[in-house]
């Protein structure tokens, strides 16, 4: 099992038992605005309570990092798991903290997984995007005429170019 943290600095990633502890790195002054009090939540350890990510902040990191979460399908379904859970006020605040294409992808995939209220919160952000953005950005098409023929999400302005599957 692995266990991540996005920190303010680099740390090498090590294992406790059975377990896998792995940093991602976020610079210190998105940190900071990002992790504010309202939408932080905590766990008991054994040395008292640890703060941690709320559920809106993980929901928007897994999608910001989702490389690092067995990619979209494997974001969608902790969108899936999760998405009930955000609070949609709260989720759009934290939302305008992070990239634009980010947020879209988050939108797109609470769409999917029939999240509708948080789906909502954040499409204002689909109206204030300029350009299409891909769902999967490390996806490319092996020839140039191949991304013409990707499905569009005009709502959330992304091309599909990759299929979501999680567990129903």
């Amino acid at each position: 099992m692995v266990f991540q943290v996005i920190a303010p600095r680099q740390f090498w990633d090590f294992d406790i038992g059975r377990h896998r502890l792995q940093f991602v790195y976020q610079a210190p002054a998105a940190f900071a605005q990002i992790n504010q009090p309202g939408w932080l939540g905590q766990i008991k350890s054994e040395t008292g309570f640890a703060k941690i990510a709320g559920v809106e902040l993980t929901l928007l990191d897994v999608v910001r990092y989702f490389h690092k979460a067995a990619g979209i399908s494997g974001v969608a379904q902790i969108v899936k798991d999760l998405g009930a859970k955000a609070d949609p006020r709260k989720l759009a605040k934290a939302a305008a903290h992070y990239e634009n294409a980010s947020v879209r992808r988050l939108g797109y995939l609470l769409d999917q997984t029939s999240h509708v209220r948080q789906a909502n919160a954040l499409e204002p952000f689909a109206r204030q995007a300029k350009s299409m953005k891909p769902l999967a950005p490390c996806v490319k098409p092996l020839l140039e005429s191949q991304a013409a023929l990707h499905e569009k999400d005009v709502r959330w302005k992304l091309v599909i170019n990759e299929s979501v599957e999680t567990d129903f």
